[in-house]
């Protein structure tokens, strides 16, 4: 597919991060419409119940849902994402405010990867992204933090090359933070998982690494 979208939620934004190019996929998540309106961004779709927006916007580029519904408006954009050929989802506006959204953006990531799909929580200072059975690839420019946590489960063979604490075919489990403030060295990092999946945290300052299966 290769189509990138850029999804923006109404938490803490980071709008000097946000450049989407031609031909990416640019969604509103309720309240995230009024993240892009002082930036002069028009989004390609506007999807959600509009609680938090405040008003229900009209026009054929609206997906409106009722507020009595499992999944959350982040969740349903990524749908939107997905059906609209993009196998690389850009989460913006997904973190701050709620706890719960934080979570549950979290368990989204998760969600995608499972999928096969590239996909990343950013704000100002932080980018999440999961990863199951595979390995992200650091740049050697690579600076700050960086931390790994199993997610509902144990994650087994976890290894982390060119970091200050590395690991070798470990197990990491969901209720002890093993991989908590891992630091880049000035060194090509990578982490590798085996089996199960692992939240993987860093600064958004750093490029986005790269992603190859586990092998």
């Amino acid at each position: 597919m290769n189509r990138r979208a850029w999804i923006v939620g109404a938490g803490d934004f980071a709008p000097a991060l946000f450049l989407p190019q031609a031909g990416d996929f640019v969604i509103a998540a309720d309240g995230g419409l009024s993240r892009l309106e002082p930036l002069g961004v028009t989004p390609d779709l506007i999807v959600g119940d509009f609680d938090s927006l405040g008003y229900a916007p009209q026009g054929a580029r609206v997906v409106r849902h009722s507020p009595i519904k499992d999944q959350t408006d982040m969740d349903l954009a990524a749908d939107e994402a997905v059906k609209a050929g993009c196998d690389e989802l850009l989460l913006f506006g997904g973190t701050g405010g709620r706890l719960a959204h934080t979570l549950a953006n979290l368990q989204l990531l998760a969600s995608l990867e499972k999928q096969e799909l590239c996909a990343y929580l950013i704000d100002e200072t932080t980018t999440a992204t999961a990863l199951q059975n595979g390995t992200l690839l650091f740049a050697a420019e690579s600076s700050g933090y960086l931390s790994v946590f199993a997610h509902g489960a144990a994650a087994k063979n976890v290894t982390l090359r060119g970091l200050k604490y590395p690991l070798q075919n470990a197990e990491l489990s969901p209720d002890f933070p093993l991989g908590v403030s891992n630091e880049f060295t000035g060194r090509s990092a990578a982490v590798s998982v085996g089996s199960g999946t692992v939240i993987v945290l860093f600064s958004s300052q750093n490029e986005r690494p790269k992603r190859e299966k586990f092998s």
